[in-house]
């Protein structure tokens, strides 16, 4: 596929009279999902249609790619967002460290280990151009990642063979069966329950077998529940202090300062996730103060912020999302669906459905991507500079990205 058939935006009318044919008006406001993960790193769907299927059951408009340290999909998403009218936003997610916090013992938006941040990249070029130093970090990053999978799929097949042989593990087989370029932590604990039932085939006999496997320790895991099985795989071998533990090497993690700087390179916008309330109510010490973590995000040039909202309570989410947006922050939501559980694309708050004003907000948020987007596509300046400072107006690029996303999908 040439660079040329790769500009989905070509035959898009030029920004003048996309802005001429709205007349100034937005649109009805149309339902996003700015945050999933698909089978390029780890997903609840078998394969990227799926979600665009999906997405067309249930009157989903826009979409938002948001693997881990790839961008491997992108172009089966943009070709299927084609095929199926749907608004594709171009995102990626790291893994990376805030120091000052770590040394202090501050949580940032991982509740189990002090300083390490998960952060996106909004609306990235596509194609993505990508060289020299933030290419190399890009690169080295995901190497570590594939090199500790690789030693827990060793250890993990070295303890297995011990139990029974018909259980080892191969790297490159679950490489080439079950992913699509990307080895991740949860590739292993599905693979290892699919061999467990395929080679037993009672209730008994896999309980017996995942005994023996957990080193003696019985499996309450629900059978018939894999998700809940996989996630206790992962418990009993993956995580700290199972036998196929290996902890992740320092430099498997850039300062956030310097992804930052790789999702700026590709021409994305810096971007927060916001991590919010867990399900007793408590915060990290990050986010627990609105006011100090508008602060914090504003002296590293942060102004984008997304959420997962069915993870949180309406009475703490809106709230938060009321002060942000009067900050003039781009704030969008999404679904994440990296585990193994297939939940509905639907963008929901805990067992709420989203409100007028919260549609609104998450709408206008993928508008603004989707601007920012288009503008670099035909070589203008996007929402942010290159030190992630916005630029313009902000209800202009609402407009711009609304007119964007209606032609699109007409």
């Amino acid at each position: 596929m040439t660079i040329a058939h790769m500009n989905i935006y070509k035959n898009l009318p030029q920004k003048n009279q996309l802005l001429n044919d709205i007349n100034g008006e937005t649109s009805a406001v149309r339902k996003v999902n700015g945050h999933f993960h698909t089978p390029y790193s780890f997903s609840a769907f078998t394969e990227l249609e799926q979600v665009l299927e999906m997405a067309a059951a249930e009157d989903v408009d826009v979409l938002g790619i948001n693997d881990f340290y790839t961008m491997a999909g992108y172009e089966e998403f943009a070709e299927l967002c084609k095929k199926y009218k749907k608004f594709p936003l171009f995102n990626i997610e790291f893994m990376g460290l805030l120091k000052p916090e770590q040394a202090a013992g501050i949580r940032v938006n991982d509740p189990n280990n002090p300083g390490r941040a998960y952060f996106s990249g909004k609306g990235l070029d596509f194609p993505v151009s990508l060289s020299g130093e933030p290419l190399e970090k890009l690169t080295s990053v995901r190497n570590e990642s594939d090199k500790q999978t690789r030693e827990m799929v060793a250890k993990a097949s070295a303890h297995l063979i011990g139990i029974d042989p018909d259980l080892a593990l191969d790297y490159n087989d679950i490489l080439s069966t079950y992913t699509k370029g990307m080895v991740r932590e949860r590739h292993i604990a599905k693979v290892i329950r699919t061999k467990v039932f395929e080679k037993y085939q009672s209730e008994t006999d896999r309980k017996q077998i995942l005994q023996k496997i957990y080193g003696g320790k019985e499996s309450k895991a629900d059978l018939n529940d894999p998700v809940g099985l996989e996630g206790e795989i992962r418990g009993m071998l993956l995580k700290s202090g199972g036998v196929a533990f290996v902890p992740e090497d320092p430099k498997a993690f850039l300062e956030i300062s310097e992804v930052i700087e790789i999702i700026l390179q590709a021409g994305g916008i810096p971007c927060y996730p916001v991590l919010l309330d867990d399900k007793n109510g408590n915060y990290t010490e990050y986010e627990s103060d609105m006011e100090n973590l508008y602060k914090n995000l504003s002296a590293m040039n942060v102004y984008s912020l997304e959420l997962i909202p069915d993870r949180n309570m309406l009475s703490n989410f809106k709230p938060f999302v009321e002060y942000f947006d009067s900050k003039g922050f781009v704030i969008t939501f999404g679904t994440e669906h990296n585990t193994p559980a297939l939940d509905p694309l639907t963008v929901s708050v805990g067992d709420s459905e989203l409100d007028d004003y919260l549609l609104k907000v998450s709408y206008e948020g993928a508008c603004i991507v989707a601007a920012h987007q288009y503008l670099r596509s035909i070589g203008e300046a996007g929402f942010v500079d290159m030190k992630g400072k916005p630029v313009g107006e902000r209800s202009e690029f609402v407009k711009l990205g609304d007119a964007v996303i209606q032609n699109f999908i007409k």
